[in-house]
C-alpha cells in the first residue's frame, strides 16, 4: 500500500464496540500523519490509558452487576419475608382456633361433670378430674407430662372400678 492509497481506501469499521471502532479510526488518522516508528511510539504511549479505561469499564460493569444482584436479593428477601409473615399469620390463627376449641371442650367437660355428679359420681370424676386438667394443660400450655397421663389413667381405673361396684337402682316394689 502506498501513501497515495491511504486516503482513498476506506477504514474498516469493526462491528460491535463503538470505543474500539473509535480507537481504530484515531489510529488510522495517526497512521496517515505519522510514519511507522512515530506511530509505534504514539500507540505505546496510548496503551496505558487504554488499559486504565478498560479497567474502569470492567469495574463499572462489576458494580452494575452487584447492584442488580443486590436488587434481586432484596426482592428475594421481600418475598421470603412476606412468606414468613404469611406462615406466622396462619400459625397464629391456628393457635387461636385451637385455644378457643380447647376452652369450649374444657367448659363442656366441666359442665357435663357437674350435671352428672348427683346421679353418676364416677363419671363426674372422669370428666372433672385429672383428665380435664391434662386436657387443659395440653391445649393451653402446649405441654404434656408423663405424670399427667398417669393421673388420668389412675382416675379412669378408679372410675371404672367404682362403676362396676355400684348397684343398679332397685325398682320400687310392686304395689298390690
Amino acid at each position: 500500500m502506498t501513501t497515495e492509497d491511504q486516503g482513498t481506501l476506506p477504514v474498516p469499521q469493526p462491528a460491535g464496540d463503538p470505543i474500539l471502532s473509535l480507537g481504530l479510526s484515531i489510529a488510522a488518522q495517526w497512521g496517515a500523519r505519522l510514519d511507522p516508528p512515530q506511530l509505534e511510539v504514539a500507540l505505546k504511549a496510548l496503551e496505558p490509558q487504554l488499559r486504565r479505561e478498560h479497567k474502569e469499564r470492567l469495574l463499572r460493569l462489576e458494580m452494575q452487576r452487584d447492584v442488580a444482584d443486590r436488587d434481586s436479593q432484596e426482592k428475594r428477601d421481600t418475598s421470603e419475608r412476606a412468606a414468613w409473615e404469611s406462615r406466622e399469620e396462619r400459625s397464629h390463627k391456628r393457635y387461636l382456633a385451637t385455644l378457643m376449641t380447647g376452652g369450649i371442650v374444657a367448659i363442656a367437660m366441666l359442665g357435663a361433670g357437674v350435671a352428672v355428679a348427683q346421679d353418676q359420681w364416677w363419671l363426674s370424676i372422669l370428666l372433672c378430674g385429672p383428665s380435664l386438667i391434662a386436657l387443659s394443660k395440653i391445649i393451653f400450655l402446649r405441654r404434656s407430662d408423663d405424670y399427667d397421663m398417669k393421673a388420668v389413667l389412675g382416675s379412669t381405673r378408679t372410675g371404672i372400678n367404682a362403676a362396676g361396684q355400684t348397684q343398679p337402682p332397685q325398682p320400687p316394689p310392686p304395689v298390690i
